[in-house]
């Protein structure tokens, strides 16, 4: 009996302990989520966090540009979010995005840690242009990258004349798809593709390349792959990362895709002779080769392999996109491309190819390429920022470190500075004189120091690629299609539905 007394006693300790022990461990636990997301007194407004998943409820990622501004609506301009454990702060319109990102360029200049580069094998530190922090090295990298665009033809007639050449190559391709239907996806991608590849590896590939296909098809997979739900709780709870195979499920192309131009990379090298400079990469080797004796120095292969990805991308993947609006555009408003074809015709005609001269005198066309970025609204959300250092924005204390999300589509579509916001409407960009007017909420490349670094080549792209389609093709919906659908897919970048054309030569 006494045993039994004292057995009984001793389980019931037990039980107690393990009882104590649990509700220690669960107050420990939601003390810790509760001190991961307190905010400071003098924070942004924003909906209420939950425990552990925070905020996520509210953000569609399927569109998440849209969920942000329609909690601008009921939190204001400036509305705080929280991903997990992670402090995102949402900036939307033109007054508040030209505050945080021109007014006060450096203290939200900064970029967040993306895990994918410490898992690809290609360096935690070394991270290209796009999403490296903001450092000395970044900007060091920043200076030699656009020098050397500018060395190789940025701005300069002698790139002009490889974008002009790549439009002659686009027009045959869709020449070939006249009398029937086709999706011009793949044609105007290939054509964008070439241009980027010209400057970076000084080749042009022939639109069936196979190799060529598959660079493609990489880099569409891995823009896709990083605005996956899985990809971006990683990017807000990276300690997940650690489990077993989640990392290969998240980032397995964006991985391939820098693989694969590493490989294209250390192909050039074979063949490279420092007496001749053939294009961006070699001019990268010669740098490498100056800096070889500095075990500090970020000119080196793994970053040149994020360099050229990141180039490689951006010089793709947007200009694709918006020239791709641009066609769903004109075949849904055959009298804006009717206007667009007479200018051309009177000022450039169609027996010779447009040139960056003609700008000058074709204020429709310029107009039309202008609403096409606007309304297409190809980056919605941008790409994340972070505060270098503790700041303030519309009175709000906000700490460094915090993540910030540019919604550039609530800039594009403010109904506080555009006419017709919700509509395809060229004259936001005439004045009554029928003159192209420059908008200050015009931001499709954004603004400060993240600002698109390309922009002056996509400028370049978008008109003589637009003007020399519209030069020598009237686009139609096919017969017997539905008419396309005006909204787009995020991924990244907000692409159109897939659609198809039918086009005729003049």
């Amino acid at each position: 009996m006494a045993l039994f007394i004292w057995v009984s006693s001793l389980l019931t300790a037990i039980w107690n302990n393990l009882t104590l022990l649990g509700f220690s461990l669960i107050f420990l636990v939601f003390s810790f989520d509760f001190m991961k997301r307190r905010r400071s007194w003098n924070h942004p407004p924003g909906p209420i966090s939950l425990p552990f998943i925070g905020t996520m409820l509210h953000i569609d990622f399927n569109n998440p540009h849209l969920s942000f501004t329609q909690l601008s609506k009921k939190y204001g301009n400036i509305f705080s979010l929280q991903n997990c454990w992670t402090n995102v702060v949402v900036v939307n319109g033109f007054k508040m995005m030209r505050e945080a990102l021109v007014d006060k360029s450096e203290d939200f200049a900064d970029r967040p840690d993306f895990p994918v580069y410490r898992w690809s094998g290609f360096g935690e530190n070394n991270q290209g242009l796009g999403m490296a922090k903001y450092s000395h090295d970044w900007k060091e990298q920043k200076r030699f990258t656009l020098s050397i665009l500018r060395d190789f033809g940025m701005g300069k007639t002698s790139l002009e004349h490889v974008v002009i050449e790549e439009a002659g190559h686009l027009c045959s391709a869709f020449s070939s798809e006249e009398g029937h239907p086709f999706d011009p996806h793949s044609f105007i991608n290939n054509a964008v593709s070439n241009v980027i590849c010209s400057l970076t590896f000084g080749n042009h590939f022939d639109y069936k390349d196979e190799e060529f296909e598959k660079l493609l098809l990489l880099l569409r997979e891995a823009l896709q792959e990083e605005t996956g739900f899985l990809s971006q709780f990683l990017h807000v709870m990276p300690i997940f990362m650690y489990i077993p195979g989640i990392l290969e499920k998240a980032f397995q192309h964006q991985k391939d895709l820098l693989v694969y131009i590493d490989e294209l990379v250390k192909v050039q090298k074979e063949t490279w002779d420092p007496s001749c400079r053939r294009h961006i990469t070699d001019a990268f080797f010669e740098e490498m080769e100056k800096r070889k004796d500095d075990a500090n120095s970020n000119f080196n292969a793994q970053n040149l392999t994020l360099v050229i990805t990141d180039l490689f991308a951006a010089g793709t993947e947007t200009t694709t996109t918006t020239l791709r609006w641009g066609l769903l555009y004109m075949i849904l408003h055959p009298s804006v491309q009717t206007k667009v074809q007479e200018e051309i015709d009177e000022v450039i005609g169609r027996n010779r190819s447009p040139k960056m001269e003609d700008q000058a005198n074709v204020h429709y066309t310029r107009a039309v390429i202008h609403e096409i970025q606007r309304f297409g609204d190809v980056a919605p959300a941008g790409v994340p920022h972070m505060t270098f250092r503790d700041t303030e924005l519309a009175g709000f204390f906000i700490p460094k470190g915090t993540t910030v999300i540019t919604n550039l589509s609530s800039v594009l579509k403010d109904e506080a500075m555009w006419e017709n916001p919700h509509q395809f409407y060229p004259e936001h960009f005439l004045d009554k004189n029928g003159q192209l007017v420059k908008r200050e909420a015009f931001l499709p490349f954004s603004a400060g120091r993240r600002a698109c670094p390309g922009e002056q080549l996509a400028r370049m792209e978008l008109f003589l690629f637009f003007t020399s389609l519209l030069q020598h093709f009237t686009f139609h919906i096919p017969k017997d299609q539905p008419r396309p659908r005006e909204d787009g897919c995020f991924a990244f970048t907000l692409i159109p539905h897939p659609y198809q054309i039918r086009v005729v030569s003049r």
